[in-house]
């Protein structure tokens, strides 16, 4: 038998990914809206087209000074009032920006705002707050719930004030001071959304099961459109009767965890009052539960500008990677529902309807503020570099945005004179050698390179490259490395700028070689140097086949030339090594191999085959003889890079074949009465003995020791003595396995 004994065992950014070839010229590109919409965004806006161009002039009109404005509400003297948090404030502010502190609120949020035509103001404050009514500077009491959180105010144009609570989701309708009911209780958590229609019809908002509900008198309502989102934030009529409204959703419960904690810190610093939790749950459908507020602590957590309620994430958690975070959805007049845009990356807050049918709606990345054509092209008209845009509001002929963290309010004017746009950082996997960048434009636009090997820009970067406004192709100046980015300067209102390359040639890694694996396995006929599939295990080279030829000497019997012919059992046609390895390349290159081989004493590399592309070869271990073996695979990426290939190597763990069994002398043989002892000894050129056995007359095989007791070299000696031998004639075998399973023979006759 033959045996095999083993003593040791950049990214293309695009409208997709694109695996970049080694020393291959590649190209990163940017020419979507989606790649834009990454950037840094700097009094800069982007079209559906994918084209930059100077936003509308963005000015702070309003800085509160507090992490967040809940609310912004006009008023008819032409002032307009905020409503903040965490500390609870009621700003006035007159149409030249300059405000003064109206109300200050004994609770930590003022989540809504009516203002009458009288100029009467209504502010919510939470938690366990009420509703106050604030008129020539002075606020009174004006209606207490008895509900941990006011979400939502709305007016009626009779002075009937509407308000949407927390605990059980129920609105109120309240006509004087005191005066108030119940209207309807919505079964949900939170109404946090309130508003009236062209025919007086309230819109109920609710939380967490995403229902709008038309109201139409007491305790009869009408569900008018069932969100898959958790919560309906915003409702806005529009010209046509229809109604827009924001369902907020995706993982809310994360987020809001994550904003509470900044909120927390941020009160602690503030010193702001007690603010109770909402704790949210999810129940087996994924909606997501509020149970019963805690009782108040200390310090207290700010509610997160994600949604007016401050929450926390139970134990149990909802994945909710693969659903929208927010959409907006057009409810028509007949009932019918068209979502107009989803997104899983953002969250929406607030929507506004224009005059001339175009809408607009603010975020949660970076405060942006978009505008969705009726053909529902999708613009980024301005980034105002805050956390969330939480309310818009067209006020004397601009666009105001309320911003969270910080809570500012932004005016947007005519289109400003000029803007920037900084993309994000691209990495080339590696450190790649630049070469020229290119880009469409118009007007006044230039650009500037800078790169670094580190994954966010800091000081180990180089600095911004010299202006370069040649769009046709300009050598990028960065010095070699691994990440690059570009920004672009636009001055006035035609300059545009879009689709952005840069070539690039990747740095060429080596390959690996991982592990190489030598296996056994019967030979076929004019299988040598083929590729057969590889065992599943090892087992094979344990259970190969093997025949034997019985002697009593050790040498090969003589055949018979006449007479009955006599059946020799020959020797087992040759195995086969199957030599396997494991090896990739970093830069997903298509490798070649050479392998080799070496034998012990020996000093060069052999080479058994070059130019292999498979991960296995196959080759008759006869061909090596007997002996310990190493062999090498090394790995070539030459194919897939003309210049500048790679290539890695290893060495397998030593192989000894043995393909010869051992000799077996036998020494003497004695007899007596009753007894027989037989002496032998055995002996294997190339690996230790370790096994022998003997049988009488046929029997079973019984093991037998040498006599220094450890069958562990290649000669070992052995006396058997056999006690209470039948008188006559017996058959007596001995049978020797080397390390390599090879099995050796020899016969005793017993007289």
């Amino acid at each position: 038998m033959k045996r095999v004994w083993p003593f040791g065992a950049l990214l293309i950014l695009s409208a997709g990914l694109h695996l970049a070839r080694a020393s291959t010229s590649s190209v990163w590109e940017m020419s979507t809206f989606t790649d834009f919409l990454k950037g840094k965004f700097e009094g800069v806006s982007l079209g559906r087209d994918g084209l930059l161009s100077v936003a509308p002039k963005l000015d702070t009109f309003f800085n509160s000074g507090q992490p967040v404005i809940w609310a912004v509400a006009p008023g008819p003297d032409g002032a307009l009032y905020a409503a903040t948090g965490h500390r609870g404030r009621v700003f006035r502010i007159d149409a030249n920006g300059v405000a003064h502190q109206l109300w200050a609120a004994d609770r930590p949020e003022v989540f809504a705002l009516a203002v009458d035509s009288h100029g009467v103001v209504y502010a919510a404050s939470s938690p366990d707050g009420k509703i106050y009514r604030i008129q020539n500077g002075q606020a009174t009491e004006y209606f207490d719930p008895k509900c941990k959180y006011i979400w939502a105010l709305a007016l009626a144009q009779d002075g009937t004030l509407y308000a949407g609570t927390g605990d059980g989701g129920r609105v109120f309708r309240i006509t004087g001071a005191g005066q108030g009911e119940e209207y309807y209780a919505t079964g949900q958590g939170n109404v946090t959304s309130l508003l009236l229609d062209k025919e007086g019809r309230l819109l109920a908002g609710t939380e967490p099961n995403g229902i709008l509900y038309r109201i139409t008198a007491k305790n009869k309502a009408f569900a008018l459109y069932d969100s898959s989102l958790p919560e309906i934030r915003a409702i806005a009529p529009n010209t046509d009767g229809s109604i827009y409204a924001v369902g907020l959703g995706g993982a809310l419960a994360k987020k809001v965890q994550a904003a509470q904690q900044a909120g927390q810190n941020a009160g602690q610093q503030d010193n702001t009052p007690t603010v109770t939790s909402v704790t949210v749950t999810a129940d087996a459908s994924g909606d997501l539960k509020p149970n019963p507020p805690e009782p108040a602590k200390t310090p207290p957590p700010a509610p997160a500008a994600a949604t007016p309620a401050t929450t926390t994430a139970s134990a149990t958690t909802v994945d909710t990677s693969s659903v929208e975070k927010s959409a907006v959805y057009r409810i028509n007049a007949d009932n019918t529902v068209d979502t107009l845009w989803s997104s899983k990356e953002e969250n929406v807050f607030d929507v506004l309807p224009s005059a001339d049918g175009q809408l607009y709606f603010g975020t949660d990345q970076n405060g942006r503020v978009y505008r969705l054509s009726g053909d529902r092209k999708l613009t980024l008209v301005a980034q105002t570099n805050e956390v969330e845009a939480i309310r818009l509001l067209q006020w004397k002929g601009a666009m105001l945005a309320a911003t969270a963290n910080l809570g500012k309010i932004y005016r947007m004017g005519a289109t400003g004179g000029q803007g920037s746009y900084e993309s994000p950082v691209f990495d080339a996997g590696g450190t790649a050698r630049w070469g020229k960048l290119r880009w469409q434009g118009a007007g006044s636009a230039s650009m500037q390179t800078r790169s670094g090997n580190s994954m966010r820009p800091d000081n180990t970067w180089s600095d911004w490259s010299a202006a370069m406004p040649n769009a046709a192709g300009v050598q990028i100046a960065s010095p070699n490395a691994r990440y690059l980015q570009f920004r672009t300067e636009l001055s006035g209102a035609t300059a545009t700028i879009g689709n952005v390359s840069a070539a690039y040639l990747p740095q060429n890694n080596p390959p690996v070689v991982r592990s190489i694996t030598v296996l056994t396995q019967p030979s076929a006929a004019a299988g040598a140097g083929k590729t057969p599939s590889v065992p599943n295990n090892t087992a094979s080279a344990a259970t190969a086949p093997y025949s034997i030829t019985v002697t009593d000497t050790g040498d090969p019997a003589p055949v018979a030339s006449t007479g009955t012919p006599t059946q020799t059992l020959s020797r087992a046609m040759g195995q086969q090594l199957l030599i396997s390895w494991q090896a990739d390349d970093p830069d997903g290159d298509k490798l070649v191999y050479q392998l080799e081989f070496r034998g012990d004493g020996e000093r060069e590399w052999k080479v058994l085959r070059r130019g292999l592309h498979e991960n296995t070869f196959t080759l008759d271990s006869d061909a090596l003889g007997d002996g310990r073996y190493l062999f090498r695979v090394t790995g070539s990426d030459r194919e897939a890079n003309p210049t500048g290939a790679k290539e890695a190597d290893l060495v397998s763990s030593p192989v000894l074949i043995d393909n010869t069994p051992p000799a077996i002398r036998i020494q003497s043989s004695t007899r007596t009465a009753a007894a027989a002892d037989v002496v032998f000894e055995a002996h294997d050129d190339v690996s230790t003995l370790r096994r022998a056995e003997w049988s009488l007359d046929a029997g079973s095989w019984t093991p037998l020791a040498p006599v220094d007791g450890v069958l562990d070299s290649e000669t070992e000696q052995f006396r058997l003595h056999l006690d209470a031998v039948p008188a006559g004639e017996h058959l007596l075998v001995i049978r020797v396995s080397d390390s390599g399973n090879n099995t050796a023979l020899a016969r005793v006759i017993l007289r």
